[in-house]
């Protein structure tokens, strides 16, 4: 269960591009062009570190590629606030803003150019770039909070949910007549088959086999069983982060050839963030999982 990185929007900012005409309204700084929609009361401006949450539309010739609003069904996009990359990017202009406020940006095409060369040497950039000349950016900032204000608020909303997917489970166990194991946060786990040799550390890779359910029993992603798309075996790096937390701590429970199920609350999956219709925000998930190897 691979775990979406919201915060590479920037990153890949070259897919959003448009060929806007100045316009009266329209500041300049450090090379970056600027017009600020609404300007809400307050001066807290993000800084380096800062975690920021903001919706983003960007278009091409007044076609519209992306919008994070609609597409997150309201929910904005969250990430950590970086200084300027490059002279007049769109982290100047988000430097610029206070929650609440939402601001125009007219980026320019060869400065994101270069920046995406120096993030990624070798990048191959798209044809239709050429002979751009300005991206459009439309940006709202919700808001800005520094880390250890958005962990505090993330632990007191994720012991709330936290209790209420108990709940669900504890109920789901009842009708099912399921006995698992509780980990200290909130992980339920059965084993079926018990493996052979060490228990998985973290920074070792296990080769997996898995079904991923939701609680009302659908099937939402697979690499076996009737309802694989794709048969390869997943590999995990243990304990790195790359899948979310309840598999990053169920498969430190397990060994090669170990066969689980792992009952997974939402703050230990995807928590308030949707990942299509199939799970909406705080999805309680449920993998069946099998460790083919160990390396």
């Amino acid at each position: 269960m691979k775990k979406t990185n919201v915060a590479l929007v920037f990153a890949t900012a070259i897919l959003g591009l448009t060929s806007c005409k100045n316009e009266p309204k329209f500041k300049t700084i450090d090379g970056l062009e600027y017009m600020i929609a609404k300007d809400a009361p307050g001066d807290k401006k993000p800084k380096e570190g800062d975690i920021i949450e903001f919706h983003i539309r960007w278009s091409i010739d007044d076609s519209l590629l992306t919008d994070t609003k609609k597409e997150r069904k309201g929910e904005p996009v969250q990430g950590e606030f970086m200084k300027s990359q490059t002279k007049g990017d769109l982290w100047t202009g988000m430097a610029l803003l206070t929650p609440g406020d939402s601001a125009v940006f007219l980026v320019s095409v060869d400065s994101m150019i270069a920046q995406q060369k120096r993030m990624q040497p070798g990048a191959e950039i798209p044809a239709w770039v050429q002979g751009k000349k300005k991206f459009k950016y439309e940006v709202v900032l919700v808001s800005v909070k520094s880390k250890e204000d958005m962990q505090k608020e993330m632990d007191a909303k994720n012991s709330v949910q936290t209790a209420a997917d108990d709940k669900l489970l504890q109920e789901y166990f009842a009708k099912n007549g399921i006995t698992p194991t509780k980990t200290a946060s909130g992980l339920y786990y059965t084993i079926q088959t018990e493996g052979t040799g060490e228990t998985i550390k973290a920074g070792q890779t296990a080769e997996m086999k898995y079904i991923g359910t939701t609680l009302d029993g659908k099937v939402f992603d697979a690499n076996m069983g009737a309802e694989a798309k794709r048969t390869e075996l997943l590999p995990v790096a243990v304990g790195q982060g790359q899948v979310i937390r309840g598999w990053d701590e169920g498969l430190q429970l397990l060994k090669k050839g170990s066969k689980a199920r792992f009952f997974i609350p939402s703050p230990l999956a995807y928590g308030s963030q949707a990942m299509g219709e199939m799970l909406p925000a705080n999805s309680v998930l449920i993998f069946d999982v099998e460790v083919v190897n160990v390396k």
